[in-house]
């Protein structure tokens, strides 16, 4: 399956609504994402988890690497909208610890 990245604004920042896998295929196309964003005047970077119905480890070393390119660059990184099953890899790598993350629980937003 392919990735679709989305990206728009609002009040708090740039939004990136992610929608497929990220795996080792995708991975490079949302990496290029954050670097775009990352560069820009944007001090809050959301992006919307809600449709990922798939990632691997390949994905949260992109997260890692956009989490440190962000605190070098005084940016926020946020993850809304987490599915459970991709929520627990957050969790089983202990990233749940350092980065802000919220995840849909049961269809209701946590």
């Amino acid at each position: 399956m392919n990735l679709e990245i989305n990206r728009s604004e609002d009040r708090k920042g740039a939004i990136l609504s992610l929608s497929g896998e990220i795996d080792a295929y995708t991975a490079p196309q949302l990496k290029e994402s954050f670097g775009t964003l990352l560069g820009q005047e944007d001090q809050t970077i959301i992006v919307d988890m809600e449709k990922v119905t798939y990632m691997d480890s390949t994905g949260l070393g992109v997260f890692i690497s956009a989490l440190k390119s962000a605190k070098e660059k005084n940016k926020q990184l946020k993850l809304v909208n987490i599915q459970e099953r991709v929520y627990r890899l957050f969790q089983i790598t202990g990233l749940d610890e350092i980065m802000d993350l919220k995840a849909v629980i049961r269809g209701e937003r946590g």
